[in-house]
């Protein structure tokens, strides 16, 4: 039977998100103990994918990487530390895309961790350290953490991969699809977005059940006007 722990300890920043990931490895008491983080990018937006990523960190990744929470980082910051992160040899990592389609047909939740199932099922570790509540059938023991990517070394790296996977794929969609401004917004919905929407429709990547979309696609009926007699 999988093991599923929810965590509510606080928040840790810098090199002490290294120190957090350490102390679940050693409450493990076992040696070669193999901890993954695991986190998504992209259920706001109303176009493009959900990204998630898994990661596993070798010994030498606290001297190498300064993750944290992508959201903390410039894109100049995440770009770098995720080509270093990448690169190494020593670190295991999954990424796994799921579509505007997949996400109209499950919903954004269901997704979502489809999504994080299939990636901690690539990379088999003894732990998942899982950023936000818990995801239902979890297929490796796992810890579920609320802004976990601001607290475990692991969650922060694959927050900055799923992150820089998603705005490498919405950079693509803008060439594709000109005129929404994709490379821009990454597919939220700013004021840029909505008045795109409005101009030109949707194109293929939007979610056509999120709400700004499907009032588009399926405008309510106006309301009808009643003339009174005076």
């Amino acid at each position: 039977m999988k093991r599923a722990h929810k965590d509510t300890s606080p928040a840790l920043n810098g090199s002490s998100l290294y120190d957090f990931d350490r102390s679940i490895a050693m409450e493990s008491a076992r040696e070669g103990f193999v901890l993954a983080g695991v986190d998504e990018a992209g259920r706001g937006p109303l176009a493009g994918p959900v990204v998630v990523a898994a990661v596993i960190l070798p010994p030498h990744a606290r001297e190498r990487y300064a993750v944290n929470d992508s959201k903390a980082l410039t894109a100049a910051q995440r770009e770098e530390l995720a080509a270093g992160l990448k690169s190494d040899p020593d670190v295991k990592y999954a990424i796994v895309f799921r579509s505007a389609e997949d996400i109209d047909r499950l919903n954004i939740l269901r997704a979502t961790h489809e999504g994080m199932r299939e990636a901690a099922s690539q990379l088999s570790p003894d732990l998942a350290l899982v950023d936000g509540l818990k995801v239902p059938n979890f297929p490796v023991p796992a810890r579920f953490l609320v802004k976990g990517d601001a607290r475990s070394a692991s969650i922060a790296a694959a927050s900055i991969l799923a992150k820089t996977a998603r705005d490498h794929y919405m950079d693509e969609l803008d060439a594709k699809y000109p005129g929404y401004g994709f490379a821009a917004h990454k597919g939220y919905g700013t004021q840029a977005h909505l008045a795109a929407l409005a101009k030109l429709g949707p194109c293929p990547e939007h979610r056509r059940t999120f709400a700004p979309v499907a009032n588009i696609l399926n405008p309510p009926p106006a309301p009808i006007q009643l003339e009174l007699p005076l």
